[in-house]
């Protein structure tokens, strides 16, 4: 089955993503994940694949920890979804700008970001019904009249040791 496509659905989705666990820029000023939000990316990733969120796009911020996470739901979810870096991902940018953009599109999207950015844009999509999670997702559908609705309640990152 194509990426994004779902028989019988014709309403977008769209699952915010904020990224995984990483590494402090004591450690590394690339931020990598750590063993941990490996872990975390890759338990998420599995959840979405299990409730069928097959993405034909993935888009990330750029920064090294993004695109990473988003990697982790490229392997589970949707290996030939367009994947690449966006500009409005960024903890700063206005959430407005993606809320616009995510307006437009006719496909599912998957959206790694971080904090704040994410969490305000979690909260314009939801009217302020939904806070998103520290590394954790929503997952949001679009009506005929271009509100959004929650598909996916917030779910937080797993919290086990290695």
């Amino acid at each position: 089955m194509e990426a994004g496509f779902r028989p019988g659905c014709d309403r977008m989705r769209a699952l915010l993503v904020h990224h995984a666990d990483a590494v402090g820029p004591d450690v590394d000023p690339q931020r990598p994940l750590s063993s941990l939000g490996r872990r975390q990316a890759d338990a998420l990733a599995k959840e979405a694949a299990a409730i069928g969120f097959a993405p034909a796009a993935i888009w990330h911020s750029g920064k090294l920890r993004s695109r990473e996470t988003a990697e982790a739901f490229l392997r589970a979810c949707a290996p030939f979804a367009q994947f690449k870096m966006i500009r409005g991902l960024l903890p700063d940018d206005p959430p407005e700008w993606l809320r616009d953009e995510l307006g437009a599109e006719d496909r599912d999207v998957l959206l790694v970001g971080h904090m704040p950015h994410i969490a305000r844009l979690t909260a314009l999509l939801s009217g302020g019904a939904a806070a998103m999670p520290l590394h954790g997702t929503v997952g949001f559908e679009k009506g005929e009249d271009g509100s959004w609705t929650i598909f996916s309640e917030p779910k937080g990152p797993v919290r086990s040791s290695p």
